[in-house]
């Protein structure tokens, strides 16, 4: 019989408390146990970003970490992006508008990765999307259109935050 552990985590706002084997990924835990089948597990060594989740706000791997070591701590999946649970987050808008999605494997860990990138630097240039989705592996797109739709959503958010509308002119220039 596997040993277990009890946990309490919280998973996109809300507190779960749970009995796992100590040797559940945290991805199993998300996809099985919570039902949160958006981290899609590819590669299982943690090289194609498929599984990637917010800990504690900052990218992770959820198929490298035991659930166990979510304990006491906070996740985000891509289910708990979008602000109210019903509409579309500015960079899920974003997507859809850019055609930044095919068949959607990557999509989730790419958007998760996003959201950390866009909340540290919500003004980036095309090379620092480039370099902050770098972890990402989508057979697909050929990122072009990903990368589109981070520009448009960081330019959507500015936008949403300060009200003004982000033009080309605020963008860096380095590119």
């Amino acid at each position: 019989m596997s040993e277990t552990r009890t946990i309490t985590v919280i998973v996109n706002g809300k507190r779960h408390n749970a009995t796992v084997p100590v040797r559940i990924t945290l991805a199993d835990f998300l996809r099985h146990d919570l039902r949160l089948t958006g981290t899609h597990l590819g590669c299982e060594h943690g090289v194609c970003g498929a599984c990637t989740v917010l800990f504690d706000g900052c990218s992770a791997r959820a198929c490298l970490m035991l659930a166990v070591q979510a304990d006491g701590h906070e996740i985000m999946t891509v289910e708990g992006i979008p602000p109210d649970g019903k509409t579309l987050h500015p960079l899920q808008e974003a997507f859809r508008d850019n055609h930044g999605l095919q068949c959607g494997f990557c999509t989730p860990g790419i958007l998760t990765t996003l959201i950390e990138l866009l909340r540290e630097n919500p003004d980036p240039s095309e090379e620092d999307i480039r370099i902050g989705i770098s972890g990402n592996l989508c057979r697909c797109t050929g990122y072009h259109n990903i990368v589109v739709a981070a520009l448009d959503a960081a330019k959507r958010m500015c936008q949403a935050d300060d009200g003004r509308p982000a033009t080309d002119d605020r963008r860096h220039n380095d590119r």
